[in-house]
Protein backbone atom coordinates (compact mmCIF):
# COMPACT_ATOMS: atom_id res chain seq x y z
CA UNK A 1 0.00 0.00 0.00
CA UNK A 2 1.09 3.45 -1.06
CA UNK A 3 0.07 6.52 0.90
CA UNK A 4 1.12 9.97 0.21
CA UNK A 5 0.17 11.07 4.32
CA UNK A 6 2.70 8.85 5.00
CA UNK A 7 5.78 9.93 2.53
CA UNK A 8 4.78 13.58 3.08
CA UNK A 9 5.62 12.91 6.78
CA UNK A 10 2.11 14.16 7.76
CA UNK A 11 0.80 10.86 9.50
CA UNK A 12 3.59 7.55 10.56
CA UNK A 13 0.16 6.20 12.36
CA UNK A 14 0.98 3.03 10.21
CA UNK A 15 4.56 1.92 11.17
CA UNK A 16 5.00 -0.57 8.51
CA UNK A 17 3.76 1.42 5.89
CA UNK A 18 5.87 0.63 2.51
CA UNK A 19 6.92 -3.18 3.76
CA UNK A 20 5.17 -5.29 1.25
CA UNK A 21 1.92 -6.55 2.78
CA UNK A 22 3.81 -10.67 2.53
CA UNK A 23 6.33 -9.69 4.63
CA UNK A 24 4.06 -7.96 6.98
CA UNK A 25 2.15 -10.93 7.83
CA UNK A 26 5.23 -13.59 7.50
CA UNK A 27 6.92 -10.45 10.91
CA UNK A 28 3.84 -11.24 12.58
CA UNK A 29 3.73 -14.96 12.42
CA UNK A 30 7.23 -15.43 13.20
CA UNK A 31 6.59 -13.11 16.42
CA UNK A 32 3.79 -14.93 17.56
CA UNK A 33 5.39 -18.17 17.08
CA UNK A 34 8.61 -17.05 18.87
CA UNK A 35 6.82 -15.52 21.89
CA UNK A 36 4.29 -18.84 22.17
CA UNK A 37 6.80 -21.51 21.56
CA UNK A 38 7.62 -21.96 25.22
CA UNK A 39 3.95 -23.17 25.77
CA UNK A 40 2.25 -24.35 22.06
CA UNK A 41 5.08 -26.87 21.73
CA UNK A 42 3.56 -29.63 18.79
CA UNK A 43 0.63 -27.35 18.44
CA UNK A 44 -0.85 -27.08 14.60
CA UNK A 45 -0.46 -23.62 13.12
CA UNK A 46 -3.22 -23.04 10.55
CA UNK A 47 -2.37 -20.62 7.89
CA UNK A 48 -2.77 -17.08 8.81
CA UNK A 49 -6.02 -15.68 7.73
CA UNK A 50 -5.32 -12.72 5.43
CA UNK A 51 -6.32 -9.30 5.21
CA UNK A 52 -6.58 -7.00 2.34
CA UNK A 53 -3.47 -4.37 2.36
CA UNK A 54 -5.57 -1.65 2.27
CA UNK A 55 -9.78 -0.20 2.33
CA UNK A 56 -10.45 -2.62 5.23
CA UNK A 57 -11.05 -0.43 8.14
CA UNK A 58 -14.90 -0.25 9.34
CA UNK A 59 -14.37 2.55 11.70
CA UNK A 60 -12.97 5.99 11.99
CA UNK A 61 -11.82 7.65 14.96
CA UNK A 62 -11.46 11.52 13.49
CA UNK A 63 -9.79 13.62 15.26
CA UNK A 64 -11.58 17.35 14.68
CA UNK A 65 -9.22 19.92 14.24
CA UNK A 66 -8.42 23.30 12.29
CA UNK A 67 -11.21 26.19 12.68
CA UNK A 68 -14.43 27.02 13.33
CA UNK A 69 -15.96 27.07 9.41
CA UNK A 70 -12.62 25.39 8.21
CA UNK A 71 -12.40 22.12 10.22
CA UNK A 72 -10.08 19.13 9.44
CA UNK A 73 -11.24 15.30 10.60
CA UNK A 74 -8.34 13.32 11.14
CA UNK A 75 -5.20 13.42 13.51
CA UNK A 76 -3.39 16.05 15.85
CA UNK A 77 0.27 17.18 14.81
CA UNK A 78 2.88 17.47 18.20
CA UNK A 79 2.24 20.73 17.75
CA UNK A 80 -1.91 20.05 18.44
CA UNK A 81 -2.46 21.37 14.72
CA UNK A 82 -5.05 19.80 12.79
CA UNK A 83 -3.92 17.46 9.85
CA UNK A 84 -6.34 16.29 7.69
CA UNK A 85 -6.72 12.80 6.80
CA UNK A 86 -9.88 11.99 4.18
CA UNK A 87 -8.13 10.45 1.93
CA UNK A 88 -6.19 8.20 4.02
CA UNK A 89 -6.08 4.70 2.14
CA UNK A 90 -7.21 1.86 5.34
CA UNK A 91 -10.82 2.59 5.29
CA UNK A 92 -13.77 0.92 3.61
CA UNK A 93 -14.99 3.05 0.43
CA UNK A 94 -18.43 3.71 1.95
CA UNK A 95 -16.67 5.01 4.70
CA UNK A 96 -14.50 7.13 3.15
CA UNK A 97 -17.65 8.15 1.01
CA UNK A 98 -18.74 9.89 4.50
CA UNK A 99 -16.12 12.51 5.01
CA UNK A 100 -16.57 15.04 2.82
CA UNK A 101 -20.40 15.53 3.48
CA UNK A 102 -19.58 15.16 7.21
CA UNK A 103 -16.95 18.05 6.78
CA UNK A 104 -19.12 20.08 4.55
CA UNK A 105 -21.95 19.81 7.31
CA UNK A 106 -19.34 20.62 10.22
CA UNK A 107 -17.95 23.31 8.18
CA UNK A 108 -21.37 25.31 7.66
CA UNK A 109 -22.25 24.83 10.95
CA UNK A 110 -19.04 26.22 12.40
CA UNK A 111 -18.90 24.52 15.67
CA UNK A 112 -15.18 25.56 16.87
CA UNK A 113 -12.91 22.60 17.05
CA UNK A 114 -11.56 21.49 20.59
CA UNK A 115 -8.28 23.13 21.31
CA UNK A 116 -5.80 20.73 22.82
CA UNK A 117 -3.49 23.34 24.04
CA UNK A 118 -5.54 26.38 24.80
CA UNK A 119 -8.30 23.90 26.42
CA UNK A 120 -11.21 25.65 24.86
CA UNK A 121 -13.54 24.58 21.63
CA UNK A 122 -15.90 22.27 21.52
CA UNK A 123 -15.93 19.45 19.18
CA UNK A 124 -13.10 16.61 20.24
CA UNK A 125 -14.44 13.91 18.07
CA UNK A 126 -16.81 12.38 15.01
CA UNK A 127 -16.62 8.54 14.93
CA UNK A 128 -18.09 6.93 12.10
CA UNK A 129 -18.69 3.07 11.39
CA UNK A 130 -19.72 1.79 8.11
CA UNK A 131 -21.76 -1.44 7.93
CA UNK A 132 -21.40 -4.13 4.94
CA UNK A 133 -25.28 -2.70 4.13
CA UNK A 134 -24.32 0.86 3.21
CA UNK A 135 -25.44 1.73 6.70
CA UNK A 136 -23.55 4.33 9.47
CA UNK A 137 -23.63 5.14 13.02
CA UNK A 138 -22.33 8.77 13.61
CA UNK A 139 -20.62 9.39 16.44
CA UNK A 140 -20.04 13.19 17.76
CA UNK A 141 -17.76 13.62 21.17
CA UNK A 142 -18.14 17.41 22.41
CA UNK A 143 -16.77 19.46 26.06
CA UNK A 144 -20.30 21.16 27.02
CA UNK A 145 -24.00 21.00 26.31
CA UNK A 146 -23.33 24.56 24.00
CA UNK A 147 -21.19 21.75 21.63
CA UNK A 148 -23.96 18.92 22.34
CA UNK A 149 -27.16 21.53 21.50
CA UNK A 150 -24.67 22.78 18.14
CA UNK A 151 -24.74 18.83 16.81
CA UNK A 152 -28.44 18.72 17.81
CA UNK A 153 -28.85 21.59 15.59
CA UNK A 154 -26.83 19.88 12.46
CA UNK A 155 -28.90 16.95 12.82
CA UNK A 156 -31.54 17.47 9.88
CA UNK A 157 -28.56 18.95 7.54
CA UNK A 158 -26.33 16.25 8.41
CA UNK A 159 -29.31 13.46 7.56
CA UNK A 160 -29.55 15.63 4.58
CA UNK A 161 -26.07 15.10 3.36
CA UNK A 162 -25.98 11.52 4.73
CA UNK A 163 -29.10 9.69 4.43
CA UNK A 164 -27.41 6.77 5.53
CA UNK A 165 -26.15 7.51 8.43
CA UNK A 166 -29.23 5.28 10.22
CA UNK A 167 -27.88 6.28 14.15
CA UNK A 168 -26.51 9.46 15.45
CA UNK A 169 -25.42 10.40 19.03
CA UNK A 170 -23.55 13.03 20.64
CA UNK A 171 -21.72 12.05 23.71
CA UNK A 172 -20.18 14.64 26.29
CA UNK A 173 -16.50 14.78 27.78
CA UNK A 174 -16.13 17.30 29.89
CA UNK A 175 -12.89 16.83 31.43
CA UNK A 176 -9.23 17.38 29.28
CA UNK A 177 -8.36 13.80 29.42
CA UNK A 178 -6.55 11.39 27.33
CA UNK A 179 -9.43 9.27 26.86
CA UNK A 180 -11.98 9.14 23.54
CA UNK A 181 -15.64 9.84 25.48
CA UNK A 182 -17.20 11.04 28.51
CA UNK A 183 -19.96 9.05 30.04
CA UNK A 184 -22.69 10.83 28.99
CA UNK A 185 -24.51 9.86 25.30
CA UNK A 186 -27.29 10.58 24.27
CA UNK A 187 -29.08 8.85 21.08
CA UNK A 188 -30.53 11.37 18.91
CA UNK A 189 -32.29 9.43 15.90
CA UNK A 190 -35.13 6.96 15.76
CA UNK A 191 -32.54 3.94 15.67
CA UNK A 192 -29.94 3.59 18.52
CA UNK A 193 -28.37 0.56 17.14
CA UNK A 194 -26.35 -0.12 13.19
CA UNK A 195 -27.16 -4.04 12.11
CA UNK A 196 -23.90 -5.53 11.53
CA UNK A 197 -23.70 -8.24 9.53
CA UNK A 198 -20.96 -10.53 10.13
CA UNK A 199 -21.58 -14.09 7.83
CA UNK A 200 -24.61 -15.49 8.26
CA UNK A 201 -25.14 -13.72 11.98
CA UNK A 202 -26.52 -9.96 12.21
CA UNK A 203 -25.18 -8.23 15.51
CA UNK A 204 -26.35 -5.01 16.79
CA UNK A 205 -24.07 -2.47 17.37
CA UNK A 206 -24.66 0.60 19.83
CA UNK A 207 -22.84 4.14 20.15
CA UNK A 208 -20.45 2.37 22.71
CA UNK A 209 -20.24 -0.87 21.26
CA UNK A 210 -16.87 -2.91 20.40
CA UNK A 211 -16.45 -4.43 17.19
CA UNK A 212 -13.18 -5.77 15.39
CA UNK A 213 -12.14 -2.73 13.08
CA UNK A 214 -12.10 -5.26 10.10
CA UNK A 215 -15.09 -7.06 9.20
CA UNK A 216 -13.86 -9.69 7.16
CA UNK A 217 -11.60 -10.80 9.17
CA UNK A 218 -13.56 -11.05 11.88
CA UNK A 219 -16.19 -13.47 10.05
CA UNK A 220 -12.97 -15.18 9.94
CA UNK A 221 -11.79 -15.52 13.21
CA UNK A 222 -15.83 -16.39 14.41
CA UNK A 223 -16.15 -18.76 11.89
CA UNK A 224 -12.36 -20.54 12.78
CA UNK A 225 -14.30 -20.69 16.94
CA UNK A 226 -17.20 -21.83 14.88
CA UNK A 227 -15.48 -24.80 13.43
CA UNK A 228 -13.38 -25.58 16.48
CA UNK A 229 -17.08 -25.92 18.26
CA UNK A 230 -18.59 -27.91 15.63
CA UNK A 231 -15.58 -30.50 15.57
CA UNK A 232 -15.82 -30.53 19.35
CA UNK A 233 -19.97 -30.67 19.95
CA UNK A 234 -20.12 -29.07 23.37
CA UNK A 235 -23.45 -29.50 25.17
CA UNK A 236 -22.97 -25.64 26.73
CA UNK A 237 -20.34 -22.98 25.97
CA UNK A 238 -19.92 -20.02 28.04
CA UNK A 239 -18.35 -16.47 25.99
CA UNK A 240 -16.57 -14.57 28.88
CA UNK A 241 -16.35 -11.12 27.61
CA UNK A 242 -18.77 -11.41 24.92
CA UNK A 243 -19.53 -7.81 24.02
CA UNK A 244 -22.39 -7.41 21.64
CA UNK A 245 -22.41 -11.47 21.20
CA UNK A 246 -19.82 -11.82 18.12
CA UNK A 247 -18.35 -15.82 19.37
CA UNK A 248 -21.72 -16.92 21.35
CA UNK A 249 -24.02 -15.93 18.00
CA UNK A 250 -21.69 -17.51 15.62
CA UNK A 251 -21.01 -21.30 17.99
CA UNK A 252 -24.57 -21.03 19.03
CA UNK A 253 -26.00 -24.19 17.66
CA UNK A 254 -29.21 -26.69 17.83
CA UNK A 255 -28.72 -29.05 21.48
CA UNK A 256 -25.88 -26.51 22.70
CA UNK A 257 -26.32 -24.21 25.44
CA UNK A 258 -24.23 -20.66 24.84
CA UNK A 259 -24.17 -17.97 27.72
CA UNK A 260 -22.88 -14.61 27.24
CA UNK A 261 -20.94 -12.77 30.12
CA UNK A 262 -20.27 -8.73 29.78
CA UNK A 263 -19.82 -5.67 31.98
CA UNK A 264 -21.49 -3.41 29.36
CA UNK A 265 -25.36 -3.34 29.68
CA UNK A 266 -25.46 -1.58 26.54
CA UNK A 267 -23.98 -4.26 24.58
CA UNK A 268 -26.06 -6.99 26.24
CA UNK A 269 -29.26 -5.46 25.52
CA UNK A 270 -27.69 -5.69 22.01
CA UNK A 271 -26.53 -9.21 22.18
CA UNK A 272 -30.15 -10.14 23.21
CA UNK A 273 -31.48 -8.26 20.57
CA UNK A 274 -29.33 -9.99 17.88
CA UNK A 275 -30.51 -13.63 19.56
CA UNK A 276 -33.98 -12.46 19.43
CA UNK A 277 -33.75 -12.52 15.78
CA UNK A 278 -31.74 -15.26 15.42
CA UNK A 279 -34.28 -17.18 17.28
CA UNK A 280 -37.39 -16.22 14.90
CA UNK A 281 -35.60 -17.45 11.72
CA UNK A 282 -33.71 -21.07 13.89
CA UNK A 283 -35.63 -22.06 16.45
CA UNK A 284 -34.61 -24.02 18.72
CA UNK A 285 -31.13 -22.07 19.75
CA UNK A 286 -30.54 -21.51 23.14
CA UNK A 287 -28.74 -18.56 23.83
CA UNK A 288 -28.65 -16.63 27.17
CA UNK A 289 -26.22 -12.99 27.78
CA UNK A 290 -26.06 -11.68 31.07
CA UNK A 291 -24.55 -8.62 32.61
CA UNK A 292 -21.09 -9.60 34.88
CA UNK A 293 -17.50 -8.97 35.54
CA UNK A 294 -16.00 -11.79 33.09
CA UNK A 295 -13.09 -12.15 35.28
CA UNK A 296 -15.26 -13.24 38.42
CA UNK A 297 -18.50 -14.78 36.80
CA UNK A 298 -18.61 -17.82 35.00
CA UNK A 299 -21.63 -19.40 35.11
CA UNK A 300 -22.20 -23.09 35.71
CA UNK A 301 -19.76 -25.63 34.73
CA UNK A 302 -19.74 -25.57 30.61
CA UNK A 303 -17.47 -27.99 28.53
CA UNK A 304 -15.98 -24.92 26.20
CA UNK A 305 -14.85 -21.17 26.72
CA UNK A 306 -14.44 -18.47 24.94
CA UNK A 307 -12.16 -15.91 26.37
CA UNK A 308 -11.58 -12.52 23.97
CA UNK A 309 -10.20 -10.15 26.67
CA UNK A 310 -8.52 -6.63 26.08
CA UNK A 311 -4.94 -6.16 25.83
CA UNK A 312 -4.39 -7.13 29.13
CA UNK A 313 -5.11 -10.88 29.31
CA UNK A 314 -7.69 -12.51 31.31
CA UNK A 315 -5.14 -12.09 34.49
CA UNK A 316 -4.01 -14.14 37.02
CA UNK A 317 -7.66 -14.68 38.75
CA UNK A 318 -9.47 -15.91 35.68
CA UNK A 319 -6.60 -17.74 34.23
CA UNK A 320 -6.28 -19.84 37.55
CA UNK A 321 -10.28 -20.34 37.84
CA UNK A 322 -10.29 -21.67 34.20
CA UNK A 323 -7.49 -24.11 34.94
CA UNK A 324 -8.95 -25.35 37.61
CA UNK A 325 -12.52 -25.53 36.16
CA UNK A 326 -14.21 -28.24 34.71
CA UNK A 327 -14.00 -26.84 30.54
CA UNK A 328 -12.48 -29.67 28.22
CA UNK A 329 -11.47 -26.74 25.62
CA UNK A 330 -10.91 -23.09 25.81
CA UNK A 331 -10.98 -21.08 22.83
CA UNK A 332 -8.41 -17.28 23.60
CA UNK A 333 -8.95 -15.22 21.00
CA UNK A 334 -5.92 -12.74 21.98
CA UNK A 335 -5.11 -9.43 20.34
CA UNK A 336 -1.62 -9.14 22.43
CA UNK A 337 0.64 -11.53 22.39
CA UNK A 338 2.59 -11.29 25.37
CA UNK A 339 -0.35 -11.38 27.67
CA UNK A 340 -1.85 -14.00 26.13
CA UNK A 341 2.02 -15.64 26.61
CA UNK A 342 1.89 -14.81 30.24
CA UNK A 343 -1.53 -16.64 30.45
CA UNK A 344 -0.93 -19.58 28.95
CA UNK A 345 1.91 -20.01 31.37
CA UNK A 346 -1.03 -19.47 34.09
CA UNK A 347 -2.86 -22.68 33.10
CA UNK A 348 -0.50 -25.21 32.92
CA UNK A 349 -3.79 -27.69 32.94
CA UNK A 350 -4.64 -26.19 29.54
CA UNK A 351 -2.55 -27.34 26.54
CA UNK A 352 -2.88 -25.61 23.22
CA UNK A 353 -3.68 -27.76 20.31
CA UNK A 354 -4.04 -25.76 17.30
CA UNK A 355 -3.86 -21.60 16.55
CA UNK A 356 -3.92 -19.51 13.64
CA UNK A 357 -2.46 -15.52 13.49
CA UNK A 358 -5.72 -13.23 12.29
CA UNK A 359 -4.37 -10.25 10.85
CA UNK A 360 -6.80 -7.90 11.88
CA UNK A 361 -4.19 -4.72 11.37
CA UNK A 362 -2.28 -4.76 8.27
CA UNK A 363 0.01 -1.99 7.98
CA UNK A 364 1.31 -2.21 11.60
CA UNK A 365 2.35 -4.33 13.96
CA UNK A 366 -0.60 -5.41 15.74
CA UNK A 367 -1.63 -8.46 15.27
CA UNK A 368 -4.75 -11.13 16.24
CA UNK A 369 -4.28 -14.93 18.05
CA UNK A 370 -6.53 -17.09 18.15
CA UNK A 371 -5.98 -20.65 19.96
CA UNK A 372 -7.61 -23.92 20.84
CA UNK A 373 -6.49 -25.24 24.25
CA UNK A 374 -7.63 -28.80 25.75
CA UNK A 375 -7.56 -29.82 28.96
CA UNK A 376 -4.77 -32.28 29.76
Amino acid sequence: MQCDYFDAGRCRSCTLMGTPYDAQLAEKEHRVRATLAPYTGTMRWSAPVRSPASHFRNKAKLVVGGRAGRPTLGILDPGGRGVDLRRCGLYEPGLSATFDPLHRVLADHRIEPYDVRGRRGELKYALVTHSPDGEHLVRFVVRTQFGSEAVRRLLPDLRAALPSARVVSVNLHPEHKAVLEGEEEVVLTEESTLPMRVGDVTLHLGPRAFFQTNTSVAAALYAQARAWADDLEPSSVTDLYCGVGGFALHLAAPGRRVTGVETSEEAVAAARRSADEMGSVAPGLEVTFVSGDATTDVPGEPELVVVNPPRRGIGPALAARLDASSATHVVYSSCNVDTLARDLEAMPGLEPVEGRVVDMFPQTRHVETVLLLRRR
